[in-house]
Parts: C-alpha cells; sequence; structure tokens
C-alpha cells in the first residue's frame, strides 16, 4: 500500500506540474484570465494531494488499512474535484458542456476533506506517542 501511495503521489505531482505549466503557457491564448484563474486551483489542490500522499506513504503514523481507504478517497477526490475544475476552465475549448457535471466539484471536495479527517483519526487512534 504504501509503494501505491507513492506511485500515485508522485504522479499527481508529475501531472499537476505538467498541467500548471500547460495553464501558464498553453491556455493564456486559448481562454480567458478567470478561467486560467480557475484551472491553477485545480492544479493548486492536485499538488497538495500529491504531497499528502506522499508523506501518507512515507510514515507508519496511519494504520495499512486506513492509508487503504484513505488513498481510495484521495484518488476520486482528486479526479472529482480537480478534473470537473479542468473541464470547467477549458469548457469553451470542448464540445462537451461540463457544467452538466458542476456537481463533480464539492462531491470531490467532500472526498478529500474525508480523507484528511480519517488521517487525522487514524493519528489520534495511533497508540505510539
Amino acid at each position: 500500500m504504501n509503494k501505491r501511495l507513492l506511485i500515485t503521489g508522485a504522479i499527481f505531482g508529475i501531472l499537476g506540474i505538467i498541467l500548471g505549466a500547460f495553464a501558464a503557457h498553453g491556455l493564456a491564448k486559448l481562454v480567458d484570465a478567470a478561467a486560467i484563474k480557475t484551472f491553477e486551483t485545480g492544479v493548486r489542490y492536485q499538488i497538495y494531494h500529491a504531497f499528502f500522499l506522499l508523506i501518507l506513504g512515507s510514515t507508519s503514523f496511519v494504520s495499512l488499512k486506513t492509508k487503504k481507504v484513505i488513498f481510495y478517497f484521495v484518488l476520486l477526490g482528486v479526479v472529482c474535484f480537480s478534473g470537473s475544475i479542468y473541464g470547467l476552465a477549458t469548457n469553451s475549448l470542448s464540445s462537451f458542456d461540463f457544467k452538466t457535471i458542476a456537481l463533480m466539484t464539492p462531491l470531490g471536495g467532500l472526498l478529500l476533506i474525508v480523507a484528511w479527517v480519517l488521517m487525522l483519526s487514524g493519528i489520534v487512534r495511533n497508540k505510539i506517542d
């Protein structure tokens, strides 16, 4: 499980840097400043959760069972939250109307919050000081 957390964290980080560079250099000519700012919000949260997974995979303060649950919440949360933000920010460039899935953003945010709460709960339940 730790290796999976570390690999996913690294992939989220790599993709976050690529998407951030794309927002700064490629999107500027295609969408307005508000859309770029929105896109960058998705990138920022993806990077935050890349670090979250890297830290979680590198420590033993949470049980493996809890890590597994957290992993799925973060994975789905980033896909729903950041993914829907990427779609909404670039909506004018696509034939698909991402506004139809706009509720994915708050759902993804909720999943990410739950992941953090689960980590806090796992730390509190850990008997090691």
